[in-house]
């Protein structure tokens, strides 16, 4: 049930998204062609300890929970606002205070503030559809929803997949004794896999179509190792269930006391499916904001904002806060909404998007940068070696943003959309594939990963802690990237 408390935040989280969005479209200075004079951050210039912030908020992610749950529950917000400092303070001292509002500015008008604002929207309008009716969470059952949001993540978003199914596969095992292994396949299909095959699906596909690879490339070309995986994970899960469903002590739900008051069981059905209408808005906004392109932008310190993407964003907070407004309270209460997985995310991101600022840098400036020993392996005597693309690209969006991994790696092999999509087309299929299925290795490789096991937690399913999730994927998960190369990548 939503507190008051949570309530409060995400108003505020909300109130924030919206002020920055307005301070935005306030007429700074119009631009078309980019500013002149931007403060630049030059990675070749940036050593290995600068990276520490992020390294610190990671491992915090993974030991605080398990050594100190009540203290991190209390103060996960804090503790990634102090790794932030860690970052912009030294950073500041060194580079100067233009350069680091510069950067601030660009990672939080860019990046941090859209990536919210379009989870909030999807977390909001998701969590207002309500799968009345109760389902036996069997392992058909539950193999059946695993197979559905793997079907539809590409077409709705990982993000909107998740959001959509995780609290009906919640209800329909909350009678089950063993439920771990059902939420880890949910973030390995749903979560990441499941968005291979359209821009739609996972951020990097979309920044691969806004750099001119086409809508459908994705479709046709990571069909095969998508539904290879998926298929395979899909068996390897309906095995395991079927396995832990044997060894339960009860078969059956509990059944409610007979009563002469008691109300007859809710029909098998959907509630608040307007929502559903409202999910292909946030698609449709998305959409436009990569199709349209009026060539307008606002410059806020030479950082610009394009007018397609504030577009985008007063949208989706329209139609969040229209979903929030329509949906009954008590649909959503009936539903186990509540706003802390959304708030913990935006909490434990902005640190993270603020700390990954140096490592992205670094990653940029290629051959030169204190990481060109990763950059070399990628390419020898001049001709790409995909395995490694699929590798590099993968392990780094394991524990990076993978958006910007994705677009390195575009750029480290070429950068030409048109020979990529041809005589390059297994190395853009590597990069995209390491992109999207490695997500699925962390807890932090992909953003709906966090916010199921959130979700998760809350509903009392004891999660695997971070070190424990990559002991999942890294049993399950990473046999399967290999067999993937050996068919597609060498």
């Amino acid at each position: 049930m939503p507190t008051r408390k949570g309530m409060t935040a995400t108003c505020r989280l909300l109130g924030l998204a919206t002020v920055f969005v307005f301070i935005a479209m306030l007429p700074v200075q119009a631009a078309v062609d980019g500013t002149v004079g931007a403060p630049h951050l030059e990675g070749a210039d940036l050593r290995l300890f600068w990276i520490v912030p992020f390294i610190g908020i990671l491992l915090s992610i993974a030991i605080f929970p398990l050594v100190a749950p009540s203290f991190w529950h209390h103060n996960f917000g804090k503790i990634s606002a102090f790794w932030g400092a860690a970052f912009l303070l030294p950073f500041t001292l060194v580079f100067g205070w233009q350069l680091a509002l510069f950067e601030l500015l660009h990672v939080a008008l860019l990046e941090y503030i859209p990536f919210i604002i379009l989870l909030l929207a999807l977390f909001t309008v998701a969590g207002g559809v309500r799968l009345k009716g109760r389902l036996r969470g069997t392992p058909v059952v539950n193999t059946g929803i695993l197979l559905l949001g793997t079907m539809i993540a590409s077409w709705m978003g990982t993000t909107g997949a998740a959001m959509l199914l995780i609290r009906p596969i919640i209800r329909a095992n909350e009678w089950r004794q063993h439920r771990v292994h059902t939420i880890v396949f949910f973030i390995f299909l749903v979560a990441n896999i499941g968005g291979s095959l359209t821009p739609l699906g996972d951020p990097p596909l979309f920044l691969g179509f806004l750099k001119g690879v086409s809508f459908f490339w994705p479709t046709t070309h990571m069909f095969l190792p998508m539904v290879m995986l998926s298929v395979l994970l899909l068996v390897i899960y309906f095995l395991l269930d079927s396995y832990l469903f044997n060894k339960e002590e009860i078969k059956e739900p509990p059944q409610e006391p007979a009563s002469e008051n008691a109300e007859p069981e809710e029909a098998l059905g959907l509630e608040g499916s307007a929502n559903l209408l409202l999910l292909v808005g946030v698609i449709g906004a998305v959409l436009m904001s990569g199709v349209w392109r009026p060539d307008v932008a606002i410059d806020i310190y030479h950082v610009e904002v394009e007018l397609q993407n504030l577009t985008r964003d007063v949208l989706l907070i329209g139609i969040a806060v229209f979903s929030w407004q329509m949906t009954p309270k008590a649909s959503r209460e009936a539903n186990g909404f509540s706003w802390f997985p959304i708030v913990e995310v935006a909490k434990l991101f902005a640190g993270i998007f603020v700390t990954i600022v140096p490592a992205i840098a670094i990653l940029k400036a290629g051959t030169n940068g204190a990481m060109s020993g990763l950059v070399n392996m990628v390419n020898v005597d001049g001709q790409p070696v995909n395995s490694m693309y699929f590798w590099l690209t993968g392990i780094l969006s394991s524990f990076l943003d993978n958006a910007p991994t994705y677009l390195v790696f575009f750029n480290t092999a070429g950068g030409d959309a048109d020979i990529l999509m041809g005589p390059m087309a297994q190395t853009l299929l590597a990069i995209s594939a390491g992109a999207v299925f490695m997500g699925a290795n962390t807890y932090i490789g992909n953003a709906p990963n966090f916010m199921v096991r959130s979700i998760a937690e809350e509903r009392g399913i004891a999660m695997p802690s971070f070190f424990g999730y990559m002991a999942w994927s890294g049993l399950i998960l990473l046999p399967l990237f290999g067999l993937v190369t050996l068919v597609f990548f060498l």
